[in-house]
């Protein structure tokens, strides 16, 4: 281990270098020491895109983290907390393993994925609706107008949460998001719990009410699971639909946020997708690729095994940093380009193998309905700002706000 390489802290948004822009860090790892053992994380650390990709497709590993040994940050925290709560510890399908994650996802896969083809036109509805709102403004905040609600309200319609009560989804959606947050303060992780409390009371009164009155949404499609045989308990789906709403919300959010301020700093590109609007999902695709919402994701050796040509031991935890997978030379021409003609590799922004995002149609979906709307809404859009306010939440990246003017 090299003490000289960045790590720790100064690889998370909590650094202000690393913030503003994250990508000298990262490149300077993935050149000099791509598979890196972090003393403050307890992890090993991947750079390198084959190296990623070759993880995050190898089923035999695990992801949950308190199957790591002592040494992971990671697993200590998690127990630190659950002790400090007192309440038992609820999993869903982004951290089990196999048997119930097999099980879970493979009853969940099927139904999400039929529910988000059904939702195209409630999608592109929900955007209208915001764009709607923003005529005659001249400027507004996109995260704040745009990137935020959209997101959870989309969500919010797919569960089938009631008109009257999406004030008070956003609300809870918009405490629950502090659960990534390991520097939050006393304050906001008792907003936490109390959204935490709130939604999954509201979504289990919502279960009994589907089964006695099924819908077309998420919910009703669930409960008739249940009334099937299928082996998903209430709280397998609490946990569960509490989870799309965590991290679908935040990461659409940022990929939302993200590209439009790269539209907007990149005229050339933008003036592409004006020309030519089935550039769209091409668009997003490069969007997740140059400007990910998740800088990492997480796995745990379950045997010893050799990660480029560096031994790995069995329960060492492992940090594949999918931003520097994203901008590898060897696997991008042009990585530091953002360019939404070029055809390029498979990014990893969504992850993969048995832990590829669930939410990925739904995410992108939501994305290319904005993109497509938002520039012939406001083909004067500029930024107000020129300097990005970047969040300060760790292994994500998103702005606090982007304010633009329409005229």
């Amino acid at each position: 281990m090299n003490d000289d390489q960045p790590h720790g802290l100064a690889l998370t948004a909590l650094d202000p270098e690393y913030r503003a822009d994250p990508y000298p860090r990262l490149k300077h790892l993935r050149e000099t020491c791509p598979v890196y053992r972090d003393p403050y994380f307890g992890s090993v650390q991947l750079t390198r895109y084959d190296d990623v990709r070759a993880v995050l497709s190898d089923r035999s590993l695990w992801r949950d983290p308190l199957r790591a040994d002592e040494t992971s940050l990671e697993r200590r925290q998690i127990l630190a907390e659950l002790e400090a709560s007192g309440r038992p510890r609820q999993q869903s399908i982004l951290t089990s393993d196999d048997p119930d994650h097999g099980r879970i996802r493979g009853l969940l896969t099927p139904v999400l994925y039929r529910r988000f083809s059904l939702s195209r036109e409630m999608v592109a509805a929900v955007v209208d609706k915001h764009l709607n709102a923003l005529a005659g403004l001249d400027r507004f905040d996109v995260v704040e107008k745009i990137a935020t609600p959209i997101p959870i309200e989309v969500v919010a319609h797919l569960l089938g949460v009631d008109e009257d009560r999406l004030d008070e989804f956003r609300t809870w959606s918009e405490a629950i998001v502090h659960t990534f947050n390991p520097a939050r303060t006393t304050d906001q992780t008792a907003a936490m719990e109390a959204g935490f409390s709130a939604a999954a009371t509201y979504l289990a009164g919502l279960l009994e009410d589907r089964r006695r009155a099924p819908r077309e949404d998420l919910i009703s499609d669930l409960a008739g699971l249940q009334a099937s045989g299928a082996e998903l308990s209430d709280e397998e789906i609490r946990t569960n639909c509490l989870t799309l709403l965590i991290a679908g919300n935040l990461t659409t959010t940022d990929v939302i946020g993200n590209g439009v301020r790269l539209f907007l700093t990149h005229p050339t590109e933008l003036a592409k997708l004006k020309a030519n609007p089935d550039l769209v999902n091409a668009a997003v695709e490069e969007i997740l690729r140059y400007e990910p919402p998740v800088d990492a994701t997480a796995r745990v050796a379950s045997h010893d095994l050799e990660i480029g040509g560096c031994p790995i031991r069995s329960r060492e935890a492992i940090t594949p940093f999918i931003r520097a997978a994203n901008r590898d030379p060897a696997a991008f021409a042009a990585p530091d380009t953002f360019d939404i003609s070029l055809k390029r590799a498979p990014h990893v922004a969504f992850g993969g193998g048995a832990h590829i995002c669930l939410g990925a149609p739904l995410a992108r979906m939501e994305a290319q309905a904005v993109f497509s709307s938002i520039f012939n809404r406001f083909p004067d859009l500029a930024l107000a700002e020129e300097a990005a306010d970047w969040r300060p939440l760790p292994f994500f990246r998103g702005l606090q706000r982007l304010l633009v003017r329409t005229a």
